[in-house]
């Protein structure tokens, strides 16, 4: 029998297994509870265990060489899965066995975009967010060593060595205030403040360098992604590089549903759209379908009209938009790519352009 269908496993369904097996690893630490339920709960965790090797070992055997460094992190979460609740099974005692199936806390992990992306900004801003790591460590080991001093001979069971201190710089550092351990002279308590000041500082910055990260990331894929669509409209595929850059940026992407409205007849038009794939039907006397590598709505960018007709999507469409004021700015620097536009659209409607 083919366990092929276990590689098949969703990252939702994948994600919920894993949450099953984490409520009955919480569930078994219960003190009271009878030999029965427990008994029902170490068989559930070897059945989601089970599904677990199944999903490994059909990964492993699907797996072709060109694709390991991709997959990589995804098969050491399948082995991890696997082997540390095998190896609490044969090493650990029986009272702990069930803890070590924590490790599918990393199930969900495994086929996350949003982890992928998260990896790619770590990788990317590595250096920057080390440097601001180097300088906490700094800032942490100069504050515990000041409190030492300062304190020392007040609190000498607070702050009777750096050890010691260094909790209290940790907590102040991060602006936590547990207030265990608080200076009692003038000078430690202006090092406090010294140091919370220091630490919001530090964390803007680690804040700041992810949120930058994050950006630059989200907007290289969405412009990469853009550029695919931009490159399949036909219209577009004589452009040079520069040109198309300058698209990329002025159309917007939008995937509509099959069966919805995109424009209605009679509406002031402020943008024509582009056909990457799908197609859209046009409600005029004599219905027009339009597919991939069409455009409309084009009229009212033109001559400032009312939409002329009710155009829907036949199928599920994905569209490249092009509004009025982004027009106007490509009719400038691409002539050739307005005028075929204007041509058509008098075409459409019956006249002869001039030439």
């Amino acid at each position: 029998m083919s366990v092929r269908p276990f590689s098949k496993i969703s990252a939702p369904l994948g994600g919920l297994l894993a949450a099953v097996g984490l409520v009955a690893v919480a569930a078994l630490t219960t003190p009271d509870m009878t030999g029965r339920t427990r008994l029902n709960l170490e068989v559930l965790l070897a059945l989601i265990w089970a599904i677990y090797v199944l999903q490994l070992i059909d990964t492993l055997i699907a797996q072709r060489a060109r694709d390991v460094r991709d997959s990589l992190p995804a098969v050491a979460i399948d082995v991890l899965a696997v082997l540390v609740p095998l190896a609490a099974v044969l090493f650990v005692g029986t009272r702990d066995q069930s803890l070590y199936c924590a490790i599918w806390l990393l199930k969900p992990l495994r086929g996350s975009p949003f982890f992928r992306l998260m990896g790619r900004v770590l990788s990317k801003q590595a250096r920057n967010l080390i440097g601001i790591t180097s300088i906490f460590g700094i800032v942490l080991f100069g504050a515990a060593l000041t409190a030492y001093l300062i304190e020392r001979d007040v609190q000498p069971d607070t702050f009777g060595s750096i050890p010691q201190a260094m909790w209290w710089a940790v907590v102040t550092l991060s602006t936590t205030g547990y207030g265990d351990k608080i200076p009692q002279s003038f000078a430690g308590r202006v090092l406090a403040g010294l140091v919370m000041m220091c630490g919001i500082g530090i964390f803007a910055l680690w804040a700041g360098v992810l949120a930058t990260g994050f950006y630059e990331e989200v907007r290289r894929r969405d412009f990469v992604r853009n550029w695919q669509l931009v490159a399949a409209v036909p219209l577009f595929q004589r452009l040079g590089s520069a040109a198309l850059v300058e698209i990329v940026r002025a159309l917007r992407p939008r995937v509509v549903p099959a069966g919805a409205v995109i424009c209605r007849k009679g509406e002031t038009g402020d943008q024509m759209f582009f056909i990457v794939e799908g197609r859209v039907s046009i409600a005029t006397p004599n219905p027009v379908e339009l597919g991939a590598g069409s455009f409309f709505g084009e009229m009212a960018l033109i001559t400032g009209e009312p939409r002329s007709a009710t155009v829907s999507a036949a199928t599920e469409v994905s569209l490249l938009s092009l509004y009025s004021e982004d027009f106007q700015m490509l009719s400038s620097s691409n002539p050739e790519i307005a005028e075929i536009i204007r041509k058509t659209a008098l075409e459409r409607r019956g006249a002869t352009p001039k030439a």
